[in-house]
């Protein structure tokens, strides 16, 4: 059977991202690969299956660099100059140097703080609030602030500047002050750079000027692209990550009463709220460097291939009963933060940042209920990578 072909519209439409899981199931019932019309011109393909997925995410016949592409695209919204953009060596260099300085003990070494700014947020909400905009989102800016050595001066700017990148874009004007700050924010971060090169701190700014893979070290150029990445990814995902989290336990009442009594439950929740409906929707492209197969179905040279995440996340073929929510699964292989080479580097943050908020919510406001009907709310539809919602109403 030829393979379905997905127009990109509805990929990005409010029906599909109301409940894009019901179409995953239709499309795995067919196959677990299926043409789609994205990026406009090209051979691209949509896998929906955890198998073909998982390996699809580690198969070296799949780039990461925009160039291998069969029609010419602009690198820059695809992570061009990030290890996002990058393979082996120029990816395993970077990532190596990277993670030098954004190991998981520095992150762990964080908790205590997280958790004073998650507590600091939560003493300001009260009655009903849109829980994103008065918590989900400040929370990581907050804490990327104290991970990069942001001084408290300059806090408020960064906020501003990280707001603009951060949210969706419409429009010429909108774009035109993207840049803008985009802009400015480049330029601070490169006066910070410059200050550590000259006085180090304890901070993961310094730590990546440092950073050392025999004679190897991050150029200023890859600096200020990964403090960026680290920053917009990470923003995203944290954000998500407790929006559809939350959620998901609203519609899980006895889920969510079971976290609340045994918070030991948290760290396996998190990562079944990640599996069950994670922040990213799709991975990152993969582009064939070489004719291919995936699952019997012919992949040309220059293709690209896109991995759905959050359809992996509920494939039965890897997961029991995986449209329900169980905080207790184990073990759970989710593909949330991807796999193989290009595995989140952030993960460790963004699994903290949620153990730290959806625990410190559900044991502050133990009443925590929807503040407005299921068919009020509204998810982003800018794009078919990130999976959240643009508001979520609750009572506390």
């Amino acid at each position: 059977m030829a393979p379905r072909v997905l127009p990109m519209d509805f990929l990005l439409s409010e029906e599909f991202a109301r409940d894009p899981y019901a179409l995953y199931a239709e499309l795995r019932a067919e196959g677990p690969v299926h043409r789609i019309d994205f990026p406009p011109g090209a051979d691209a393909f949509l896998v929906v299956d955890h198998e073909h997925g998982h390996a699809a995410l580690n198969d070296p016949r799949l780039s990461k660099d925009t160039a291998h592409s069969s029609v010419p695209v602009d690198p820059a919204p695809y992570f061009g100059g990030t290890m996002l953009g990058m393979d082996p060596p120029d990816h395993t260099r970077l990532r190596r140097l990277v993670a030098k300085a954004f190991t998981p003990r520095r992150v762990e070494a964080l908790r205590p703080r997280v958790q004073d700014i998650a507590d600091g947020l939560l003493d300001g909400l009260s009655g009903t609030v849109d829980l994103l905009e008065a918590f989900a989102v400040p929370l990581p800016v907050q804490v990327i602030c104290e991970l990069l050595g942001v001084p408290p001066e300059d806090r408020d700017e960064f906020r501003a500047w990280t707001t603009v990148m951060t949210a969706p874009a419409h429009g010429a004007a909108a774009l035109e002050r993207r840049r803008e700050v985009a802009g400015l924010f480049t330029g601070y971060l490169a006066g910070v750079v410059a200050e550590r090169r000259a006085r180090p701190q304890d901070d993961l700014i310094s730590g990546m000027v440092e950073a050392r893979d025999g004679d190897a070290a991050l150029t200023d150029s890859e600096l200020l692209n990964t403090i960026a990445l680290l920053l917009i990814a990470g923003h995203d995902t944290t954000v998500n990550l407790i929006g559809n989290g939350v959620l998901a336990l609203l519609r899980a009442p006895d889920q969510r009463e079971l976290l609340r009594s045994r918070p030991e439950l948290l760290p396996s929740a998190v990562e079944e709220l990640l599996r069950f409906d994670g922040p990213i929707e799709r991975a990152s492209q993969r582009i064939a460097v070489e004719d291919m197969e995936i699952a019997g179905v012919r992949v040309p040279r220059g293709s690209w291939v896109h991995v759905s995440l959050g359809a992996a996340g509920r494939d039965p073929g890897a997961f029991d009963d995986p449209g329900r929510l169980d905080v207790t699964r184990a073990p759970n292989r989710h593909l949330a933060f991807g796999h193989g080479p290009h595995f989140c580097l952030g993960a460790p943050l963004a699994r903290l940042e949620g153990q730290v908020a959806i625990g410190g919510l559900l044991e502050r406001f133990p009443g925590l209920a929807p503040a407005v009907p299921p068919s009020e709310l509204r998810r982003h539809r800018e794009g078919s990578i990130v999976r959240g919602l643009v508001s979520l109403p609750v009572r506390l």
